[in-house]
């Protein structure tokens, strides 16, 4: 992957953005928890050829606030994520969202809890991704609640100066609902599936796989928790974190609190 650095940094604008990580239990009693992973299309704009987890810019309109809701509120997420209420609530939406538009994974469900059958809803899918169907209509449409309380805030990183495109982006976790597949059938991705944090960092470790800090971070966080129980129930304390980019004319290199672990000798072309 190579960078290629924009020429006045300062005036990169900084899009709200969500992300989320996907788990199940898996069946490997060594390698407890797996997570669904996306190889993004090597001609996307950002991070081309890079493997990451579902996600992507918040929706203007992931801020309207006529819609069903269950779970922790806004004001609630504002105190996690360090924004104001209706930032958190369009965040919210936009993860379930782009959860949906990418995996067909959805988020939410009736009054009775029930989640609805997601492969009759592929036009609707589809026109979220257009964006000639909002979010928030969507669930009006089928009367449907946001499961909030399904999603546990998890992190937050900002893309570092210097890079021409640049994501403010909060990271949430959450677990495959019962009944539901993820099928990664969006044309961001050329490949997409489950594997386990172990499996990925192997092949990050070889040479194999493309993995940004945020993301590596959030592998080994997978890891530290043991298990998916853990993992959602264990206590983050969150704070931004912003990269910096070091360059030497001919190298670029990401450089954070971490960096040792994730590795100061992956540099990357300029």
């Amino acid at each position: 992957m190579s960078f290629t650095l924009a020429e006045n940094p300062e005036s990169v604008p900084i899009r709200d953005a969500a992300t989320v990580v996907l788990i199940r239990e898996s069946s490997q009693s060594e390698t407890p928890i797996d997570v669904f992973l996306m190889r993004r299309v090597k001609a996307m704009d950002f991070a081309g050829g890079v493997t990451v987890f579902p996600g992507g810019g918040v929706d203007p309109r992931d801020a309207e606030a006529d819609l069903a809701w269950e779970g922790p509120d806004e004001h609630w997420w504002a105190g996690q994520f360090h924004t104001d209420a209706a930032t958190a609530q369009a965040l919210v939406c936009a993860v379930v969202r782009e959860l949906f538009e990418e995996c067909g994974v959805l988020l939410a469900a009736d009054a009775d809890g029930k989640f609805p059958d997601t492969s009759v809803l592929t036009a609707e899918r589809a026109a979220l991704v257009d964006k000639s169907l909002s979010f928030a209509q969507f669930l009006r449409d089928h009367t449907l609640r946001l499961r909030a309380d399904l999603l546990r805030p998890m992190a937050h990183w900002i893309t570092p100066l210097g890079e021409r495109r640049r994501y403010d982006t909060r990271f949430f976790l959450a677990v495959l609902p019962e009944g539901q597949e993820a099928d990664g059938e969006t044309t961001e991705a050329s490949e997409s599936g489950w594997t386990t944090p172990q499996a990925v960092l192997a092949d990050w470790e070889a040479g194999n796989t493309l993995l940004l800090p945020p993301t590596w971070a959030q592998l080994h966080d997978l890891i530290e928790s043991g298990s998916v129980d853990h993992a959602l129930a264990r206590e983050r304390h969150i704070e931004a974190i912003m990269p910096t980019l070091v360059s030497t004319g001919e190298r670029v290199r990401i450089v954070f609190d971490e960096e040792d672990t994730y590795g100061i000798e992956r540099t990357f072309l300029n």
